[in-house]
């Protein structure tokens, strides 16, 4: 059999390398399939439940591995189902190839059942490449235009296989004017600062008596560089939420993450600092960091584009974060003064004491401070940690204590519900030897999660460690928008809106063949972390937890004291609870025990 468009596609990809596709199939790429059917196992295929998860997965996968994530759709509904996911990976930086299937060429332009305009819809979100083929010979620089732009550009790229095209004998392009002969082949290069620019940079660290750091997702592989440099400079780092992994936070001058869900010594630390250097991160909310003008700025970020628009920097270096700061470290000079990195240990003691009290504060039923605060302390060394947005993300950010060696990982940028568990699934199609564990408000497991559970379940023999644990906060409430609407619009709680039915995630576990686990009481909360980290199999962990429980900031501003006094004055449904929840979090550092 001649080979096919479709066959050539999935031979060109392995020579790219990709072992991996994450997706769903439809009539509009069955030419797409039946090739990868023929490729054997060249590829491990994972069918999802939803194209959307695919995407979140490739996505994910990328994040994982440092690897192109793949994602393939077919047309129409199934090709607009992967946007959301494909969002994720382009706020987040991530190289993501996105497959998807079209009408016959002939239809386009008809107003053709499933006919979408595919290459206007992917234009955003692919924006650096998006290619529909028209012609067996151009395939192949459109499949290696899009891989090479994914990688060197760590964006999303896009491509549009008609589906008449998939199945037409494959073509190498002619040798004539019109026609592109094109290549496999691409390689990270080391990107530095030029020597002057790196002068000009330590030159402003050197001078400082009280460094901050904040790291990000793009420091994930520097961390030896960054503990280097800190010590150097006697200074501190605070971590965006995609930077958690990068620095372990057993180190004393690691005050965690920043920001809204962040801790009080890292905005300490910003509000103080008279020198600050961003490594690697777009963290996008500027109250959290030093005032204009209190601090000299230094940053370093391979994307021009995401220098200097956070804080007014000083010295803007475009490098990859490792090469950049290991060639800044001989220009810098070693501070003697340790007075800095003491306060910092100082204000980080004290507020660990506050986790603690905050966690075993009372709660009805269950506090959903203290599911993290214990598993933090049974974290295997090698786990990979995801988590969802919503409020469980604030107990992610705070609570959980990472240490070298571990991985973890979220939905940043876009910020979307609904990735945890497929961010999980992927990891551990990745790290299959790895244990892994993901938080999941009931939103989210009500939104699309659960049924990805069906996707743990179909794949979860063939892991070589079974450990894969979904702990799921079950309180009825779509928690993080309920204390916004009450917080910074000082309205009420809108049960409407927020009330969520109650369902027994644990069951719906056990009736698809994984583990389930209860826990409606916190003396049940340890128990139930061991028994799920020992489990021969895939677990649902759900806890009963209290919505009452206010996420608060590190630092509450006077607009929201404000607006938090207007809701209790219009009379919140749960008002008695708010109060009460709301001063045990407060003052149990205060009044510990009460």
């Amino acid at each position: 059999m001649a080979q096919t468009v479709g066959d050539f596609v999935w031979a060109r990809l392995a020579q790219w390398g990709i072992k991996r596709i994450f997706g769903y199939p439809g009539d509009g790429i069955n030419g797409l399939l039946g090739a990868l059917d023929r490729a054997g196992d060249t590829f491990d295929f994972v069918q999802v439940r939803h194209e959307e998860m695919a995407a979140f997965m490739a996505s994910a996968h990328a994040k994982f591995t440092g690897e192109l994530g793949v994602c393939l759709a077919t047309s129409g509904p199934g090709a607009a189902h992967l946007l959301t996911g494909l969002y994720d990976a382009r706020m987040d930086h991530m190289p993501v190839l996105a497959i998807a299937g079209q009408q016959a060429r002939t239809a386009i332009g008809a107003h053709y059942q499933q006919e979408l305009d595919l290459p206007s819809m992917f234009k955003d979100v692919a924006g650096s490449f998006t290619g529909m083929a028209s012609a067996p010979a151009q395939v192949r620089h459109l499949v290696d235009r899009a891989v090479r732009i994914a990688l060197g550009e760590r964006r999303v790229t896009a491509l549009i296989f008609p589906n008449d095209l998939q199945e037409l004998p494959m073509e190498e392009p002619p040798r004539k004017h019109g026609a592109v002969f094109s290549g496999v082949g691409w390689s990270p290069p080391d990107v530095i600062p030029k020597q002057p620019d790196l002068h000009r940079a330590a030159e402003v660290l050197n001078a400082g008596k009280k460094v901050a750091l904040l790291v990000g997702a793009g420091a994930k592989d520097a961390a030896d560089e960054i503990i280097a440099l800190a010590d150097r400079l006697g200074a501190g780092a605070a971590k965006a939420l995609l930077g958690k992994q990068v620095l372990p936070d057993d180190l004393p001058w690691v005050t965690g993450s920043i920001g809204l869900l962040g801790t009080k010594p890292s905005y300490d630390m910003m509000m103080e600092c008279d020198t600050f250097l961003m490594l690697g991160s777009g963290f996008p909310y500027s109250e959290f960091l030093p005032k204009e003008g209190q601090a000299r700025g230094v940053q370093v970020d391979i994307d021009p584009g995401m220098l200097s628009i956070r804080y007014p920097m000083e010295v803007n270096l475009t490098g990859d974060v490792r090469s950049t700061v290991a060639a800044l470290l001989p220009l810098l000079e070693q501070k003697a003064d340790g007075r800095w990195r003491e306060t910092i240990a100082e204000w980080n003691e004290d507020w660990n004491r506050t986790l603690v009290e905050r966690a075993e504060a009372k709660a009805n039923p269950v506090n959903p401070q203290k599911i993290f605060t214990e598993l933090s302390k049974r974290l295997p060394g090698d786990v990979i940690l995801t988590s969802d947005s919503g409020s469980c993300a604030n107990w992610y950010a705070r609570d959980i204590k990472i240490r070298r060696g571990m991985m973890a990982s979220l939905s940043g940028g876009l910020a979307s519900m609904g990735a945890a568990v497929p961010y999980a699934i992927a990891a551990k199609f990745a790290h299959p030897g790895r244990p892994v564990i993901a938080s999941v408000g009931d939103g989210a497991m009500q939104m699309n999660n659960m049924a990805e559970l069906i996707t743990v379940a179909k794949h979860w023999q063939n892991w070589t460690d079974p450990r894969f644990i979904v702990v799921v906060l079950n309180n009825q409430d779509l928690n993080q928008v309920t204390w916004e609407q009450r917080v910074m619009e000082g309205n009420p709680k809108f049960e409407t809106t927020q009330d969520l039915p109650d369902v027994a995630y644990h069951r719906f576990a056990e009736m698809i063949g994984l583990s389930g686990i209860f826990v409606d009481t916190p003396d049940r909360l340890g128990p139930a972390w061991d028994e799920a980290l020992a489990a021969r199999r895939p677990v649902v962990l759900e806890v009963k937890t209290d919505p009452d429980v206010p996420p608060l900031p590190p630092h509450i501003s006077i607009d929201q004291a404000r607006a938090f006094t207007s809701m209790l004055v219009k009379g919140d449904p749960n008002e008695s609870s708010v109060i009460r929840n709301t001063a045990r979090q407060v003052l149990g550092h205060v009044l510990p025990g009460q």
